[in-house]
């Protein structure tokens, strides 16, 4: 999926998006998606292997530990998928300098994308004669990045990938952001799905799967729906089967599973593939659909891993109170 910057090495870093119209970005990275996805490959679904290549996780770069969000999550793993790179850990050109090492000569970096808003001075200057806030403009800044892999020289200790989780029905991680995350969670049936009206998720026995670590992928895509609620993140989850809100819901959702089996070291085989009809309608519609249902997901995650992170804290303070 990703497309490789044609800048060398000695030049790459971050650069702001001058030259270009924003749409010319969405477009982009939005035909880049849709030709993954065209081919039936699935950028979101398990951009690692067992044996070889790299184990789950999001990607991160290496020098601050921070986990990359939103659509950059998806063009990061495709990187790691089109190249066969034993890491999730993505550096700068000068970051790499920072971390004691450098960038081969030759190497080519992947273009990842930063959005932020600024208000015009012409904008304030308004504001300011005819009262009322200032209007603020989006943007997107292209940042150029290199997996660790394709570095040397790097000082030891630089934020490392996570251990693969041994092969085994229970995992206690899943099971701990289940309990934490305060949604009413019930378990029979032979169907999958969230509630918005009652807010609760139900889904099947652990047994009734083929392969039961697919059970946690399903029961992380439907907390990620749960996410949702006005009590929670406040999406518009009031969307008929079949529509293509219905279709923009499913995709945040697919992707937030996939983004929490990553960050606890899950990997899962199942995919979510009835939507791809209308998951391609939508993005080839609107070049920002990607962006927005990436970023709801990384938000949904986030949400989710905030909550699991509190329980743990307020175990450890209780043990070490005792």
């Amino acid at each position: 999926m990703s497309r490789q910057s044609s800048r060398s090495a000695r030049r790459e870093g971050a650069e702001p998006n001058r030259n270009e119209g924003r749409a010319n970005l969405y477009d982009e990275v939005t035909a880049r998606i849709v030709g993954e996805l065209e081919a039936g490959r699935f950028p979101w679904v398990q951009p690692w292997g067992r044996t070889g290549g790299t184990g789950p996780g999001l990607p991160r770069n290496a020098l601050t530990a921070r986990n990359y969000s939103g659509v950059n999550v998806l063009i990061l793993w495709g990187a790691v998928i089109e190249h066969g790179w034993s890491s999730q850990s993505w550096l700068t050109f000068r970051q790499a300098q920072e971390a004691g090492g450098c960038v081969r000569k030759g190497e080519h970096g992947v273009t990842v994308v930063y959005a932020d808003r600024f208000t015009p001075e012409a904008e304030k200057e308004r504001a300011a004669r005819e009262g009322g806030d200032p209007k603020a403009v989006p943007f997107l800044k292209r940042f150029i990045v290199f997996n660790v892999a394709q570095c040397e020289g790097l000082r030891v200790g630089l934020a490392s990938d996570p251990a693969l989780l041994p092969e085994r029905e229970i995992v206690p991680v899943a099971e701990e952001m289940i309990a934490a995350s305060g949604v009413d969670f019930r378990i029979g049936g032979d169907r999958a799905f969230y509630v918005p009206s009652e807010d609760f998720v139900q889904v099947p026995p652990q047994p009734a799967f083929y392969e039961q670590i697919n059970y946690y992928r399903t029961c992380l895509h439907e907390l990620t729906h749960a996410t949702g609620h006005p009590t929670r993140l406040a999406r518009d989850l009031r969307n008929a089967f079949g529509s293509k809100d219905y279709a923009r819901e499913e995709l945040v959702a697919e992707m937030g599973s996939a983004f929490l089996c990553a960050a606890l070291g899950i990997v899962p085989t199942v995919r979510h593939a009835d939507y791809l009809a209308s998951w391609l309608e939508v993005m080839r519609e609107d070049n920002r659909a990607i962006f927005r249902a990436a970023s709801a997901a990384s938000k949904a995650a986030e949400w989710l891993l905030a909550r699991h992170r509190a329980v743990q804290d307020a175990s450890a303070e209780g043990r070490l109170a005792a």
